[in-house]
């Protein structure tokens, strides 16, 4: 590492993530080994406005960046200076991904090996409280000028990359984070490469968490170690800040990909994770509802909420549930206006359900509406069969189970294979009980559509191997 060139690079941006984080400053320091060949440091213009937040940080403002110059301007010093060296930086991603960006929107690919001093920190001097620079140099004694600003900074890293290179016997820690295939070159700054090598190549759900080790991202996969790995090679800025704040990487593996997703669905339902979005939204839950009126007459209807109460039925989407409460109309020669299929009407004139008996205009007896709406009600627990959908399990001598319970899904477990099964309570041993969602609801469907019934064992009246 004698003969190596080093430029050890601090920025100071606008901020906001990575893209669209325009340079207000930049320092590089040209090493040769451990020898300061050149410093180049400049305010850059942004051409956007620096936030009120940024300024209280860096004390670089709007006035202070007027007459500097603009990227494009500086573009050629940096490239020289940091032209077949290794690109070092505290934090490098961020230092790297931003001066990448301000060459991309000129056009050009800016491209270096690069070296982050806080991985290699935590690698050669380990057990310390914290890794950030600040910290870090208060630990071991490095002197910090100006922090938070760019020259300031970099001198610190300069001395840091120093005193690294002398504690690296040989370089081997040096030449294995530079190794081409080298995942440290591609992980966050708080995560070793054991916590990755740990991950299994199977199915399963993984967590990212803080150093507090609370939930950032849940996630399900189909190869944890390479769903996880991909995380880190993109570029996006919530991919970015979910990488910089994670510390720990917890897994579990399914053995199959549904109760993955059934398992994933559970984690953001309990532990609402900053960096997951999607199905953080519960999703509305329609209901066929059943109700006494003033005259005595059992009313149906259609309810909305984000809830699965209790109800005669649930569904999750409205056609559906608005077509099952028509279907149950017709069918049990049911009076609209009584269904909520029309309003403000005395007397029933649906367009296409024309067999009303007469229950709102007098004609019919309360005792027998009633009792064709009962009849309606039980037939659609008729509807809700208790099965079991069977799963590879998480090896060979197991299998998985996910069991739905009169409609309602109940959770999934994980039973031997020579365990004898005959009714639908010999799974109940094993199964982890889950609440049942929207989410749910909707990954069960998924999977029925897709796969069918070869994999199901129904226990109402009829077995499907």
């Amino acid at each position: 590492m004698e003969d190596q060139l080093f430029a050890v690079v601090d920025v100071e941006t606008t901020g906001g993530g990575i893209n669209g984080n325009r340079l207000t400053e930049i320092c590089i320091v040209r090493l040769k080994g451990s020898v300061i060949l050149d410093k180049y440091t400049t305010l850059i213009n942004p051409e956007k406005n620096i936030p009120l937040q940024i300024t209280a940080l860096t004390g670089i403002d709007n006035d202070l960046v007027a007459n500097a110059p603009k990227f494009h301007e500086v573009a050629r010093e940096i490239e020289e200076m940091t032209r077949d060296a290794i690109f070092v930086a505290h934090n490098v991603s961020f230092d790297y991904n931003v001066l990448r960006n301000e060459f991309k929107d000129l056009g050009f690919e800016f491209t270096r090996k690069k070296l982050c001093t806080v991985r290699l920190s935590r690698k050669l001097i380990p057990n310390l409280f914290s890794y950030s620079l600040g910290r870090l140099c208060d630990s071991i004694n490095i002197p910090i000028i100006d922090r938070h600003r760019a020259e300031g900074d970099t001198d610190a890293t300069v001395i840091l990359l120093k005193r690294l290179l002398s504690l690296d016997e040989d370089y081997k820690v040096f030449r294995t984070f530079l190794h081409a295939h080298s995942k440290e070159a591609t992980l966050p700054p708080h995560l070793s490469a054991d916590q990755i090598n740990d991950l299994p190549d199977s199915p399963g759900i993984y967590l990212f968490k803080d150093k507090h080790h609370k939930v950032l991202y849940a996630g399900k996969a189909i190869n944890i170690k390479k769903r996880v790995l991909s995380h880190f090679y993109d570029k996006m800025t919530k991919e970015y800040r979910l990488g910089q704040e994670t510390y720990y990487i917890d897994h579990e593996t399914t053995g199959n990909e549904l109760t993955a997703l059934l398992l994933e669905a559970d984690h953001i339902r309990r532990h609402y994770p900053k960096y997951n979005h999607a199905q953080k939204r519960p999703g509305l839950v329609y209901q066929i509802i059943s109700y006494i009126n003033q005259r005595g007459i059992i009313q149906l209807a259609l309810g909305k909420t984000n809830l699965t109460m209790d109800s005669v039925s649930t569904f999750y989407n409205r056609a559906a549930a608005a077509e099952k409460l028509e279907q149950l109309c017709e069918f049990f020669k049911l009076c609209p206006r009584y269904c909520t299929l029309q309003s403000k009407v005395n007397v029933c004139s649906h367009y296409r359900i024309q067999n009303c008996e007469g229950i709102c205009e007098g004609s019919e007896s309360i005792e027998h509406y009633n009792a064709k709406v009962e009849e309606a009600i039980a037939s659609l627990g008729e509807e809700t069969p208790t099965y079991v959908i069977r799963e590879k399990g998480r090896h060979f001598k197991e299998e998985a189970f996910v069991l739905v319970k009169d409609g309602r899904y109940q959770g999934f477990g994980f039973v031997d294979t020579d365990v004898p099964i005959t009714s639908v309570d010999d799974y109940e041993p094993f199964l982890t009980l889950q609440e049942a969602t929207y989410h749910t609801h909707k990954i069960l469907s998924n999977y029925l559509r897709k796969k069918g019934t070869p994999k199901i064992l129904f226990f109402d009246d009829r077995v499907v191997a």
